[in-house]
């Protein structure tokens, strides 16, 4: 399915001057019709979409204070992965199990 510059750019979620900027880079070049408009491949650009470099990552923070709170972490765990699901994120989900007034927490390290 080809798309016009305007319909790319909702897909991509850029601005229409990014999309033809991104064009003179050299990073995504669409097919011209005769009369030179440009026309984008709908699954090709999904596919830069979630190019790795264009990727924006979600991260959730997920913690319990006590070991006797595990049940209480992987509902947080569910409910923050659900959620990230449904709205459509690529996401990553960092837990830990300890006080909040020990910051030295592997899973805290790793977000900072």
């Amino acid at each position: 399915m080809k798309l016009s510059i305007q319909e790319a750019s909702k897909i991509v979620g850029v601005a229409i001057s990014t999309m033809r900027r991104w064009e003179r880079e050299g990073r995504l070049i669409p097919e011209r019709t005769k009369g030179n408009h440009r026309r984008y491949d709908k699954e090709a650009l999904l596919n830069f979409k979630y190019h790795k470099e264009n990727i924006k990552l979600t991260v959730g923070y997920c913690r319990v204070s006590s070991s006797d709170q595990k049940e209480d972490l992987t509902r947080q765990i569910r409910t923050v992965s659900d959620f990230c699901a449904a709205k459509g994120y690529q996401f990553k989900i960092i837990q830990d199990l300890g006080s909040g007034l020990n910051y030295n927490k592997k899973g805290l390290k790793e977000i900072i």
